[in-house]
This record gives C-alpha cells, structure tokens and sequence, in this order.
C-alpha cells in the first residue's frame, strides 16, 4: 500500500521516521494521524520516541529486521526502548547519522565510503554480511539519496550506471532513478518503506508515485 502523508506539515518523512518489516520509529510528538497511517501502509506497529531528545530519527538510526544502528549520542534510556524490540548498534564514528550513512535491507549494506575501518567492520559484524562503500551521484550520503526495502530499490535520478549496479549486487534488488517531493533528488528523505508498503511526502506527484510503486514493487 502506498500513502501520502508529512509530518507537522513536513513532507520529508525520511528524515523523521524510519522503519523496516515490522516496526516504524516516529517522533514523540508525532499525531495519531500519522501513526495510523503508518500502520495502515506498512503494516507494522508505530513506536514514538526520540533519539538524542531530537526529533531527526530517520536520519539518526538505519535498521532491517535484525537491528537498529544508531549515532553514538543516544541516550540509554533511549536505547533501552529500542532494545524491546530488536538490538542496537551505537555507531561510533565522527559520522554518526546512521540514517544519513547507511542503506540497509535484510540482504546487505552499502555505506559512507568515508567510515572508519573499525566502523566497517563493527557494522559488518552486526548485521552479519559485507558492507559496501559507495558515492552515489557525487553524495556520500547514501541513506539521503536511496532508499531500499527487500523487495526494491529508488535512487537519486543522477546515478550512475556503474553505481546502480553496485547498488543492486549489493542488496539484492532492483534500483530505479527517480524523484519524490514535487522534483527533489533527495528520495531517502521523502519517504519511509518497507516490502508491503510505503509513506511519501504528500508534495510528491502522480507520475512520481507511479514511479515509486514500480521500483518498490508495490503492487
């Protein structure tokens, strides 16, 4: 199912929630209309909280089904909610927005290819595969300009040939160069995903929304 939704008025759900195949983070303040609709789309059960007491979890934490990667300035009672629900990875890096550095799904990992080598390899043994570092359309910031479920992917629509298809070895999917948001390239940012759905910012076009369902396959 794919919805249209925003939060507080702001269509960049990506920077705000984050979600994998049965839970989606949503701000503490975050109404019931968007928790509702979460629930709706993705069929997972919406979890309000912070993440460093802000409200940026999307780009603060990257998860799948097997864990939660969060910055290194979460606080423990923070980390104590998640735990609930699937282990946490602090990520002890100068870059440290895990949602903004990491693209993960249940197949593999591609990330900032500016990571420390200790980060790589900590990231690698918690998720249990490979992780790819990777530039995307000149942005090292690939959880900001992709997004990838189990089922597909979308990417920022000045990708490279070469980089899309390192995108697709790497998480076992295909990848499709799009826009979101009336025309933004920042797809990560628009949207919160999973294989059974999706939630987009609410300033995305029909011939976008046509497009995303393609790549995600959302049919």
């Amino acid at each position: 199912m794919l919805k249209l939704s925003n939060y507080g008025g702001n269509p960049y759900l990506g920077v705000y929630c984050a979600s994998n195949e049965s839970i989606s983070l949503l701000p503490s303040d975050a109404g019931q209309d968007l928790a509702s609709n979460v629930e709706e789309a993705l069929g997972v059960e919406p979890i309000k909280l912070t993440v460093s007491s802000s409200h940026i979890i999307g780009s603060l934490v990257a998860m799948n089904s097997h864990g939660i990667v969060v910055t290194n300035q979460v606080e423990s009672a923070e980390v104590k909610r998640m735990e609930e629900h699937l282990p946490v990875l602090r990520l002890d890096d100068r870059l440290n927005a895990a949602g903004n550095n990491i693209l993960v799904n249940d197949h593999g990992a591609v990330v900032n290819r500016n990571f420390k080598p200790k980060t790589i390899e900590a990231l690698e043994d918690f998720f249990g595969f490979e992780c790819l570092r990777l530039r995307v359309a000149g942005m090292d910031t690939v959880g900001s300009v992709c997004k990838v479920t189990n089922s597909g992917g979308i990417c920022h629509p000045k990708t490279s040939d070469a980089e899309k298809a390192s995108l697709q070895e790497a998480l076992k999917v295909e990848f499709s160069p799009i826009t979101l948001n009336y025309g933004s390239a920042m797809v990560g940012s628009c949207l919160i995903a999973n294989s059974k759905g999706a939630m987009v910012g609410n300033n995305s076009t029909p011939i976008e929304l046509g497009r995303l369902e393609d790549a995600l396959r959302l049919y």
